[in-house]
């Protein structure tokens, strides 16, 4: 276990501080994401919504009071659409991304959400208030895609991952605020009860958009892009130091080198993303991403409410707000631990936790169902599994896949593995009436829908032993060098990177712009003819234009300094 730092490490030239106030003010985005998806939960449960939006006859309680009600695939469609348009807007986050730069990306999705705001609150019928969540699920997509790219590319690398995870600290914040909101308009006989929870959205967008006008640039695009001074002034300004500070041309130098031997090898094609070393990445980012979603967690967000209020339980949306509390608290252990134990420990044992309380809920709301012990237990273990949940799966995959891909195609992978989380997102959304509800065409499963979870949880820890790979502490560079020289994810956490890109930078240029018999270098044959190169340099017998070889001319002077210089 490392040990987890508040300050830079000793020798840190600069200061880290302008880097992770940026990273945790680009975060804030996560309360779009948050707030969005968790006001919904409890508009689907307010009186007058449901009076006012209803298209059913209502039911006639024995007290003679009528119950308006929406039916599973209205409930169904109007939760899902949201997810529909992130999937989108998470996909076109690539080419939104890679066009504008992240910063941009960021303002035009903020824009488009507050488009769909608009239409939510002037909506007073499901058709026009469905079009108003796509569009805002259109904007939250882009979002939700570029947040951690634009964290990753401009964090630090001790506590890259504390600075992604505070995305998913802002997300719990966010449904936190949507419950309390919810629960303070739910009594309102008016528009009110509704609009109010989905206008204050406005304002989360609007100061996303301030703030990304002054913030700047990443690093990383500017070098993508080729704009190197463009690049140096956003790396001075993230790392408060002079833009001719040796150790700020030192670090940009190392993403230039890395960015261009990826660039030798070729443009990365969406093609190019599912083959070889690249696709394996993509693969583990995807199944990541779904997988999250898989653990059941929005089922909680999403259907609580009103779950809760079928499974016998009053004051449900109180449970709501607990449930929300305990999600936005339970995060912060995990912010403080992905530093210190690192990424597979964390996700393993969060798996295996959430796979045990998955179970007992169903077990025990299956033998005694509707019973006030099945009641407390099924309260109890719900908020134990947010605490599994929230310090671990909830962040840190956010986190892995904004490390593992490599600058070329980070645009193109990211918006799949953030769309891969939205699809799987639309589909338990879209699904979970039909499965827990009763009635003719429902499954009527009821807590038993725990035990699918539960499952899905048992099998997330098999598949963080075999291909989640502990990237704590390195540069995003090189995370790029432990993808090419560890085969395995179980061994990766006895890595130490060797190859520094700009050492070898030239040698990728050798034999005909990096090519070795026709073909690219591999970072291994790069490495292995700068070792060659480093040999000769220390035997002094560097050889002349000639052929002789000498330990005493200035060719041999320049590699001795250039080689203390990168030493």
């Amino acid at each position: 276990m490392g040990k987890y730092r508040m300050r830079a490490p000793e020798g840190e030239a600069g200061s880290s501080m302008p880097a992770i106030i940026i990273g945790c003010f680009v975060a804030f985005g996560g309360i779009l994401y948050g707030y969005d998806t968790g006001t919904i939960g409890g508009i689907l449960a307010m009186p007058y919504w449901l009076q006012l939006f209803s298209t059913e006859p209502p039911h006639i309680l024995p007290d003679g009071t009528q119950q308006y009600y929406i039916t599973s695939s209205q409930s169904s469609l109007i939760v899902s659409i949201l997810s529909a348009g992130t999937f989108f807007g998470a996909l076109g986050a690539a080419p939104l991304g890679d066009m504008l730069g992240r910063r941009l990306g960021l303002i035009v999705g903020s824009l488009v959400f507050m488009f769909g705001v608009i239409i939510q609150t002037a909506a007073t019928a499901i058709p026009m208030f469905v079009a108003g969540r796509f569009f805002a699920g259109l904007g939250v997509g882009f979002i939700s895609a570029l947040v951690p790219m634009y964290q990753s590319e401009t964090a630090p690398k001790w506590i890259r991952g504390s600075i992604v995870g505070l995305y998913q600290f802002a997300i719990t914040i966010g449904l936190f605020l949507a419950s309390i909101v919810d629960n303070g308009t739910k009594g309102r006989n008016d528009t009110g009860s509704y609009r109010i929870p989905v206008a204050i959205q406005f304002a989360w967008a609007l100061i996303l958009i301030v703030g990304m006008l002054i913030l700047p640039e990443t690093p990383r695009f500017n070098i993508k892009m080729g704009r190197h001074d463009k690049a140096l002034k956003s790396l001075s300004r993230l790392r408060r130091l002079p833009q001719d500070h040796p150790a700020l041309h030192d670090e940009l130098s190392e993403i230039q080198a890395n960015h261009d031997y990826e660039s030798s090898l070729g443009k990365a094609r969406y093609i190019d993303c599912f083959r070889g070393n690249l696709g394996k990445r993509l693969a583990t980012g995807c199944l990541l991403q779904g997988l999250q979603q898989l653990t059941g967690v929005n089922f909680i967000f999403y259907y609580g409410t009103s779950f809760f209020t079928n499974s016998g339980i009053s004051n449900a949306f109180i449970i709501s707000v607990i449930t929300n509390v305990v999600n936005v608290i339970s995060t912060i252990p995990g912010l403080y631990f992905v530093e210190r134990w690192g990424r597979r420990p964390l996700l393993f044992w969060g798996a295996v936790g959430m796979f045990v309380c998955q179970y007992i809920v169903a077990i025990t709301g299956t033998v005694q169902p509707g019973s006030l012990v099945a009641n407390k237990v099924l309260i109890a273990f719900v908020c134990v599994y947010i605490f599994f949940f929230a310090s671990t799966w909830g962040p840190i995959a956010w986190i892995v896949t904004g490390e593992i891909f490599p600058l070329k195609a980070r645009a193109k992978c990211l918006s799949m593995t953030t769309a891969t989380n939205w699809l799987l997102n639309w589909a338990i959304a879209y699904a979970t009436p039909f499965m827990v509800n009763e009635g003719p065409g429902n499954a009527n499963l009821g807590s038993k829908v725990f035990f699918i979870w539960g499952t899905f949880c048992l099998l997330c820890a098999f598949f963080v032993y075999a291909l989640i790979y502990e990237t704590k502490g390195f540069t995003l560079e090189e995370v790029d060098e432990m993808y090419a020289k560890v085969p395995h994810a179980w061994k990766s956490k006895g890595f130490v990177p060797s190859v520094r890109f700009r050492d070898v930078q030239d040698l990728a240029h050798e034999g005909g712009g990096g090519a070795v018999g026709g073909r690219s270098q591999s970072l291994a044959e790069m490495e292995s003819a700068y070792t060659r190169r480093k040999s000769q340099v220390q035997a002094g017998d560097l050889p002349h234009a000639d052929g002789r070889s000498s330990g005493s001319n200035e060719k041999e002077k320049d590699y001795h300094v250039a080689l203390e210089k990168y030493e």
